[in-house]
């Protein structure tokens, strides 16, 4: 979605709702910490994690054997995990963040709150979109169009070719069980879409288990698996109440080469001096990354 600032990223998230459904699993920042929002995405049926700002007060309805508790948020009844995470990176930089989730996912034995620490992390994978599009597609430059139709035409004509694009490389990757869609090169699938409009050659296929030319191209040069990965979150208009940099994160991208998973007790809730730590974990380099 598009559109004025004043509105708000809640207000357009709502007219998205009617594209969820029970298959999906939505996960949504800070920013979206409102009841009546999560209670709308509920409604869907989807299932979220969502992650909870630091202010909001949780009553503790019950406490379950693996260091989370059930609350109440608006009307529902959710999971909560709180964890701190500490990141150790190649350079010896070390830095910790503290997080809280509220998930919909019921079963805590089928869904641990670790696994879902770390899929919580997946949600940056937006930050590739926006490489994609600013740079892959647009190699830097600004839109043409001078007027607010043109640019809408623009942007619209940019993001259906971005999806066209991805619905390709997820289908072929797809084609090879057990391959992972992030595997998959955005640069090479455009290049071959451009070589292939160009010499208007191949553009259908005529058997629908073949990935086609994009595909081949995509499977044929696959990327080698992702290194999490974290970096200082850049801003760059000075002023932005955002550009507040974390002097414990390294300057550049970084690969992770530890990830220590603390969840805390629901105690904590009712007397935030007392620290009762649950778990603890030190994982090899897997999702858990903030991508930049």
């Amino acid at each position: 979605m598009f559109g004025p600032r004043a509105p708000g990223e809640t207000a357009y998230a709502r007219q998205l709702l009617h594209l969820l459904g029970p298959d999906m699993l939505v996960l949504t920042g800070r920013g979206f910490d409102a009841a009546g929002f999560l209670e709308a995405v509920a409604a869907t049926k989807a299932q979220f994690l969502a992650r909870l700002t630091s202010t909001r007060r949780l009553p503790v309805m019950a406490r379950l054997d693996d260091g989370t508790f059930l609350s109440r948020i608006g009307a529902l009844t959710v999971p909560i995990i709180e964890a701190e995470v500490i990141v150790t990176c190649a350079d010896g930089t070390r830095y910790c963040g503290r997080y809280r989730l509220a998930a919909t996912l019921p079963d805590h034995r089928r869904y641990p709150a670790p696994a879902l620490i770390r899929l919580y992390h997946e949600r940056w994978e937006h930050e590739v979109a926006y490489l994609a599009l600013r740079h892959t597609l647009l190699q830097g430059r600004v839109l043409r169009s001078k007027d607010p139709a043109g640019l809408e035409q623009e942007i619209w004509a940019l993001l259906a070719l971005y999806q066209a694009l991805r619905r390709e490389m997820v289908t072929a990757a797809q084609t090879v069980p057990g391959t992972d869609p992030d595997r998959a090169s955005f640069t090479i699938a455009l290049q071959t879409a451009i070589d292939t409009v160009t010499a208007a050659d191949g553009v259908i296929t005529s058997d629908a288990r073949d990935p086609g030319r994009i595909g081949r191209a995509v499977l044929d040069r696959l990327l080698p698996p992702r290194r999490p990965r974290v970096s200082v979150r850049k801003v760059k208009s000075p002023l932005s109440r955002w550009n507040k940099a974390d002097p414990h994160r390294p300057a550049h991208s970084t690969p992770v080469t530890a990830i220590g998973i603390t969840l805390q007790h629901a105690l904590e809730q009712q007397s935030p001096t007392r620290r009762h730590k649950y778990l603890y974990l030190t994982a090899k380099p897997g999702p858990l990354t903030t991508r930049h």
